[in-house]
């Protein structure tokens, strides 16, 4: 692999060759627009799927407590949860509701339902759990009933009762149906799976995304834990160090940041210094696209 030589500055970072890695600074929040308003969100959120669903105890709550306090103090805003998680709306409200100072938290929930009735009444019951009058975004899971709950979001967004609408899914067989609904319906957000080995979003989903102007939530970054069982003992390779990566959970979530057509990452964890490792990506260098064709290279090769 090349030498590279880095200028630090507020414009780009600049490698010995053809290649350049995009930067403000070492420490600079990295944010991107929502296409359809310009808000600017951070680019690392919080999932709750699993990690969430717990027993509302003293210890749990501690524990998820200090993981919050840490995703707030790391730049995180956008929490992302579903009715589809058990208790995790529930164990969400009553955490941030715990934290001495109320944050300024992007909060993102699922209609999970069929039939319009049922998906009002579970809208209404999350927005209850969570004790949020107001959801900044409210998607439609895994495009289930997608024709019936759509209507309703809309109608909730011109009364204000939710700021931005979407729609998601985790699964490959229903990219077609998600293209589907990006063609011909007004989105703010689409949120599906991407990481360095499930790559499939690279070829329709992420250029229609932003073709279309609809802002990105990526799932499943590290494919459930799959990438790490591949580096287990394996040393950072100077190209992650020079990325100022200090782990490799931050080499593979600065691989999805560095796509211009992602808005924002929502890995899941309970654990305090997980939390503290994905917040390091965060900041600093966000990788150009040939940096990005080195890393998948070198990911391979391991």
């Amino acid at each position: 692999m090349r030498r590279r030589s880095f200028v630090i500055g507020t414009g780009s970072m600049l490698l010995a060759g053809k290649t350049t890695v995009s930067f403000a600074d070492n420490r600079s929040l990295i944010t991107r627009p929502i296409p359809s308003s310009g808000e600017n969100l951070p680019v690392m959120g919080m999932g709750s799927s699993r990690t969430f669903d717990v027993p509302i105890n003293e210890n749990n709550l501690a524990t998820l407590g200090e993981v919050m306090s840490r995703f707030i103090a790391g730049g995180g805003s956008l929490v992302d949860t579903s009715p589809m998680y058990g208790a995790a709306e529930a164990v969400l409200g009553e955490v941030i509701s715990r934290l001495p100072k109320q944050p300024a938290l992007f909060a993102a929930t699922k209609v999970w339902a069929d039939g319009e009735e049922e998906g009002i009444r579970q809208m209404r019951n999350s927005s209850k759990l969570m004790r949020i009058p107001v959801f900044d975004l409210m998607q439609i899971h895994n495009l289930r009933d997608w024709k019936v709950q759509l209507p309703t979001l809309k109608r909730w967004k011109e009364e204000g009762r939710i700021r931005y609408l979407g729609i998601t899914t985790s699964h490959q067989r229903n990219h077609a149906g998600m293209e589907e609904v990006m063609k011909s319906e007004p989105l703010d957000f689409v949120q599906f799976s991407y990481n360095i080995i499930d790559r499939q979003a690279e070829q329709r989903l992420l250029p229609l995304a932003a073709d279309r102007g609809i802002a990105t939530l990526i799932n499943r970054p590290f494919q459930r834990g799959k990438l790490f069982d591949k580096v287990g003992g394996k040393p950072l390779p100077s190209l992650a160090m020079e990325l100022g990566c200090e782990s490799w959970a931050q080499f593979f979530l600065k691989f999805i940041i560095g796509h211009p057509a992602v808005t924002c990452l929502i890995p899941a964890t309970a654990k305090v210094h997980h939390m503290e490792d994905n917040m390091g990506a965060n900041f600093g260098i966000v990788p150009d696209a040939g940096i990005r064709e080195e890393m998948v290279k070198l990911f391979q090769s391991l």
